[in-house]
């Protein structure tokens, strides 16, 4: 008998949660991805930081987001894509009057928020 893999994004994962910058909405969850809607309100931005278990690529769908990932500073618009590999260091921030809406596809063996590894952070969390 086959025993199926354990799910990479643990059972009391939240679905939808409100952060100090916006929030994010989790889509679709499998045994090693997770596809989350995340919303930056103005002004607001996400935490420098880094994972150990996963790799995220993120689509703009609305409005213009500045992404940092490792040295590149970039100005991405809806369509764009950007790749971030496990451990390299990243950050989405809103400069704009009007919210960025990403779609974030994490792909890896362990995607829980406890993988979030901050650098920096404007809300002060640990």
């Amino acid at each position: 008998m086959l025993i199926p893999p354990l799910p990479a994004v643990p059972a009391d994962a939240p679905l939808y949660e409100e952060r100090p910058w916006g929030a994010f909405w989790s889509l679709d969850r499998g045994a090693a991805h997770q596809v989350k809607r995340i919303r930056v309100n103005p002004k607001g931005r996400l935490s420098l930081q880094y994972h150990h278990h996963r790799s995220e690529r993120w689509v703009v769908i609305q409005g213009t987001a500045t992404i940092t990932v490792d040295d590149s500073v970039m100005q991405v618009q809806p369509g764009g894509v950007v790749v971030i590999p496990k451990g390299a260091i990243h950050r989405l921030e809103n400069h704009t009057t009007s919210p960025v809406e990403i779609i974030e596809v994490q792909m890896g063996d362990y995607l829980g928020e406890d993988d979030i590894v901050r650098l920096d952070d404007a809300y002060n969390r640990p």
